[in-house]
């Protein structure tokens, strides 16, 4: 796959928001490991949190102890959600999800879960019972009996709801997957009609959280506090991988309620020294540097600029998303000159005109960027949340190149284009 889109390329060295080939060539990195490099490559406090935590030669994972570096960030994380009380660190997203999902069942005592259509919440059994694409799940059955609503539909959730059945709604504030934001007010009422039905809110904050939209946490522009918060990527700092759900005492008080309960939920790795430190050092960072302020503005100049767009290019048909975390679509052109081109994409597999630019972008101006998703016509953009006006102007002008040459009918994008018909047809 790698090899057919162009992008089967070795790196040699990370730093910031670049990225260098053997030749040293910068590349700069506007999906930032899926969102894990908030901070950038190699970040060097958080470097040197990880030669600390090493050379201090600790006990780690000992495992009938208290960690007092789990305890800190802990601490430090629930500072951002004061409505919440507990955190259970594990490794990842995907087992930060199965912990919430866990513990919402056993704290309401019901058995499904309501998630929304196109939702990514992770490949894991429990999680991939909540995702929302087909293509993930295919091949995969049988899965937990849980439910998918559309998103942004009250009704559909009410009806479900009103079944008495459901323990949690799980939601991203804004979904990875084309990079659409929630309706406004619908994670309000949303919650109005969980709370309603003794049911429980999940925010899953894997990819927006952490800084990524302008606020700490995605739920916050919509005015909610959720009941269960998962975090995880960008807290690892680009090193550690660390997973993080927190709740409040009531839901762990039920889950963890006796002694013969300890180690209900548990992980090996949960709460190591080194993950614990390069949470840690993010978070520190994140104050001194003023990271999530920068992801705001800069991200508000992104988005204005692209979406000024708008009117001069026919196929760019929306640019949404909050702080850094940005979704371009592309629609079927207007005019007769364009469209036989359009349609022949379109015929061989959708979503191939957002690779064509992707493509350009990568191939011409060494800038590397997604699709959001198969069959999704719209590429994503989560950048390091350091990156500033050069960064910006970088991207837009290369974005205005390939645009230009899309819409000339002609050149690099449209001979690849070709080939990712052949590709197409011939798979």
């Amino acid at each position: 796959m790698l090899h057919a889109i162009g992008f089967d390329k070795i790196y040699t060295r990370g730093d910031g928001a670049y990225l260098y080939d053997e030749e040293g060539n910068d590349y700069l990195d506007m999906l930032a490991g899926f969102g894990v490099f908030a901070l950038g490559r190699h970040h060097p406090v958080i470097r040197q949190a990880m030669h600390d935590v090493l050379d201090a030669g600790l006990a780690d994972l000992t495992q009938f102890d208290a960690p007092p570096l789990a305890g800190v960030l802990a601490e430090q994380l629930l500072a951002k959600v004061p409505h919440l009380d507990r955190v259970y660190f594990s490794n990842t997203g995907t087992e930060a999800v199965e912990a919430a999902l866990k513990f919402a069942r056993y704290a309401t005592g019901r058995t499904r879960i309501l998630y929304c259509d196109h939702a990514f919440h992770g490949l894991t059994t429990g999680s991939l019972s909540v995702n929302g694409a087909a293509e993930f799940r295919k091949g995969f059955n049988p899965l937990l009996p849980d439910t998918a609503v559309p998103f942004g539909d009250l009704g559909a959730l009410e009806r479900e709801l009103k079944k008495g059945d459901v323990a949690g709604f799980l939601i991203e504030p804004i979904q990875g997957k084309g990079v659409a934001v929630a309706p406004p007010g619908f994670l309000q009422a949303a919650h109005e009609l969980v709370r309603r039905h003794k049911a429980l809110l999940i925010a899953d904050e894997v990819q927006s959280g952490i800084g990524r939209t302008g606020d700490f946490f995605a739920y916050e522009h919509d005015g909610v506090q959720p009941d269960i918060v998962v975090a995880a990527k960008a807290l690892s700092g680009g090193y550690i991988p660390v997973g993080a759900t927190m709740a409040s005492n009531d839901v762990f008080e039920k889950v963890y309620s006796s002694i013969d309960r300890v180690l209900v939920h548990d992980s090996t790795f949960g709460s190591n020294a080194q993950a614990m430190a390069a949470g840690l050092a993010t978070l520190h960072v994140f104050e001194q540097e003023h990271v999530v302020e920068n992801a705001r503005v800069i991200g508000d100049l992104l988005q204005l600029r692209l979406a000024a767009l708008t009117n001069k290019y026919e196929m760019m048909s929306d640019v949404r998303g909050r702080g850094l975390m940005i979704g371009i679509e592309f629609d079927r052109p207007s005019s007769w000159k364009l469209r036989p081109a359009w349609t022949a994409l379109q015929a061989a597999r959708k979503g191939l005109f957002a690779q064509t630019v992707v493509h350009g972008l990568f191939h011409k101006h060494r800038i590397l960027t997604q699709v959001s998703g198969d069959h999704t016509e719209v590429i994503k953009l989560i950048p390091p949340l350091i990156i500033g006006e050069r960064e910006v102007d970088r991207f837009v002008d290369a974005f205005v190149d390939v645009m230009d040459e899309a819409h000339s009918g002609g050149g690099l994008i449209w001979d690849f284009g070709r080939s990712l018909i052949k590709q197409a047809v011939k798979n």
